[in-house]
């Protein structure tokens, strides 16, 4: 299945039915009076977050949803059935967005949560709605009210608890398929990785998802390259693995260059912890990992010790990565956990 994380659709609500103006007419009844039945309400337009998708690959193929409008009202006070509501399924984690694709409307971050995006009109009067004392056989009847029409953008950003970037060629892929059972695509030439990729990490009988983002360059925050597009699905991670490639001349400026990519995009993503991990070392002599590992301590303002070295090909400090990389995101959930029982109550 092919990865979408945004689309543009346009919705619309169902129109309210129109009010009937009749009135009753049977034998031996001289004054049966109006009895014209009310329109039917419009049907709305819901978005619901769904926990089997991950693409909005099906709204490159319909880009229009259309509730169905009320049904007019009928003599002998029959009101007419409201029409039928449309429901647009999405992955948890999609935002909806404002035609112009910068107001957040709406954000589903749950399973099952539910939204109105675009509500039904109402139904209009029928003449007997209008009858008095002073006005009993009444001609008047009300249309219905219109329903809503917009156009708006779904932008899907991926829920892991850990984001996965680097350069291109920085063994991400490899490093997803070595510590958890995803199958990404891997070769030894730049922008192997197109897409972001999820892979469920098994550590110690626990388990955490991990996102391999496409490689970033500079420039990505402005649109250079593959990676500026999905930097958003960083967002909603809770710890970074930034992963640097030993075999580079200078793995001090790649660091540099990712961060301030990250920077750059903003939302938050230079406020995450990060853990390094230095890559590759398996084409390295040991004096050029010790070399390269203080080399990135000094830049990163980290301890050497914690400049993790790794081969995704050989397995090397993998493990390890993986339960540090799961204690920091236990904190992390313990944490919001706390915060959320502390909420003063706001009538």
């Amino acid at each position: 299945m092919k990865f979408l994380d945004q689309a543009k659709i346009y919705v619309r609500s169902g129109d309210g039915g129109a009010g009937c103006v009749s009135f009753r007419r049977e034998k031996f009844i001289e004054y049966g009076g109006p009895d014209g039945g009310d329109g039917g309400r419009g049907g709305d337009v819901w978005v619901e977050a769904v926990a089997n998708l991950n693409t909005l690959i099906d709204y490159r193929y319909q880009q229009h949803f259309k509730a169905q409008n009320g049904i007019p009202g009928m003599g002998r006070l029959r009101s007419g059935p409201g029409g039928r509501s449309v429901t647009m399924k999405v992955p948890i984690g999609t935002q909806i967005m404002d035609e112009f694709n910068e107001t957040v409307l709406h954000d589903l971050t749950e399973p099952g949560q539910r939204v109105l995006l675009a509500r039904g009109g109402d139904g209009g009067f029928g003449n007997d709605h209008f009858k008095s004392s002073t006005n009993r056989a009444p001609r008047q009847s009300s249309p219905g009210w219109p329903g809503v029409e917009m156009w708006v953008w779904l932008r899907l950003k991926l829920i892991a608890d850990a984001g996965l970037v680097g350069m291109p060629n920085a063994g991400k892929s490899t490093f997803l398929a070595a510590s958890s059972a995803a199958r990404p695509k891997i070769a030894d030439y730049p922008f192997t990785t197109l897409k972001p990729q999820l892979g469920v990490v098994g550590v110690d009988e626990k388990e955490f998802v991990l996102a391999d983002l496409p490689g970033l360059i500079e420039g990505a925050s402005d649109g250079v390259g593959l990676g500026h597009r999905f930097l958003g699905h960083v967002e909603r991670t809770r710890v970074i693995l930034h992963l640097i490639d030993g075999t580079a001349e200078d793995v001090a400026e790649n660091y540099a260059v990712v961060r301030q990519e990250l920077e750059d995009y903003g939302g938050g993503l230079t406020d995450k912890p990060e853990i390094i991990g230095l890559n590759k070392t398996d084409a390295l002599l040991d004096e050029e990992i010790e070399e390269k590992r203080a080399a990135l301590a000094e830049i990163s303002g980290q301890d050497p010790e914690d400049i993790h070295l790794l081969s995704g090909v050989t397995g090397r400090g993998v493990l390890d990565l993986c339960r540090r990389l799961y204690g920091v995101i236990d904190r992390a959930k313990e944490d919001e956990k706390a915060a959320s029982e502390h909420i003063p109550y706001q009538p």
